[in-house]
């Protein structure tokens, strides 16, 4: 069970803790699709918060997309993928909204059983052609506020996929997807509703993508020495803001955390020069590395890096080339 951490004396609202902690847990699949979230009764005992509160939270992730509430039953992480609003224009497939849905799920099945998208051509057709034709155009899409965090996304899916990727920021998105016939919109959980929104009647599919869930790296944090200084170095600020919010929620005041985007020169080398152990991720390994070594001479012992692993999971990798067609 995910247990979750309050602080109390935290300048961070409580709310706020929660609402990030369970969001990360949805995101990392830590909570999978159509799972039931705690009642806000088991939180309460948890996390020492008033109900209210917790229902606050809950009603706050049904808005953002992420979860359904149902009554009597409780509270489930949404499926995104059964909830895909992208939808072919051809009139006979309008006409038959449920035919539509049987050509989807019997192609899926054809591809998880083997088969390959020029076997499967014969039987359908005009599915088959919207496919390849999304694959044509992939757009990876974030908000502009943190364009650090969709780098790292289209520099692993450029590496997984080895086809051109694109970056736009989803305020940008809907005057992007008006110059195309088709595509695939691929986001983090995090903003999967969002541009579900703006792709909705567009003729395009938005396929989100899990995220590594750190497993590994909390398990470190909760075991380093009180009054570490732990450095954070991520491209993306957005992912700096949630560890900084999840590593407080585990540790409190124990650790002096520090934290840099990728191309703060100045943040950089003071967490190389001060920092006893340093987490990045692999889009700023390297940078740490230089600037680890740049302070070299003045450090009496260096830091202990560790570069995560990649920020998409690989089952997401491989659902992506599946559903591109380059498997």
């Amino acid at each position: 069970m995910v247990q979750f951490h309050i602080q109390a004396d935290s300048e961070i609202p409580a709310s706020t803790q929660l609402y990030n902690q369970i969001l990360f847990a949805i995101a990392s699949r830590q909570f999978p699709p159509r799972h039931r979230l705690p009642s806000t009764r088991q939180l309460a005992m948890q996390t020492g918060l008033h109900r209210n509160t917790i229902s606050k939270v809950y009603r706050q992730l049904e808005e953002a997309g992420v979860v359904d509430a149902q009554a009597g039953s409780g509270i489930y992480v949404r499926d995104q993928t059964q909830d895909s609003n992208a939808k072919s224009t051809s009139p006979l497939l309008e006409q038959n909204p449920e035919a539509y849905k049987i050509v989807q799920t019997s192609l899926d099945e054809l591809l998880r059983q083997g088969c390959s998208l020029n076997q499967a051509r014969e039987l359908f057709l005009a599915e088959i052609d919207w496919r390849l034709r999304c694959s044509a155009q992939v757009l990876v899409t974030v908000p502009a506020h943190d364009l650090g965090n969709g780098e790292v996304l289209m520099r692993e899916l450029k590496h997984a996929l080895n086809i051109p990727v694109q970056l736009v920021p989803l305020e940008e998105l809907g005057k992007i997807l008006d110059q195309t016939r088709s595509g695939t919109v691929v986001t983090s959980r995090y903003f999967i509703a969002q541009a579900e929104e703006i792709a909705g009647p567009k003729s395009v599919r938005v396929i989100p993508v899990d995220i590594y869930d750190f497993d590994k790296e909390i398990k470190i944090i909760k075991q380093l020495p009180k009054g570490t200084c732990l450095g954070i170095v991520s491209l993306s600020s957005g992912t700096l803001g949630v560890a900084e919010v999840i590593i407080h929620s585990l540790r409190g005041d124990d650790l002096l955390v520090m934290t840099a985007q990728l191309g703060d020169n100045y943040k950089m080398e003071a967490i190389a020069r001060s920092a006893q152990t340093i987490m990045s991720d692999q889009a700023s390994c390297a940078a740490v590395k230089a600037a680890i070594a740049a302070a070299r001479e003045d450090l009496i012992r260096p830091p202990q890096l560790i570069c995560c692993e990649n920020f998409i999971v690989t089952k997401s990798i491989n659902l992506l080339k599946r559903e591109l067609g380059l498997e």
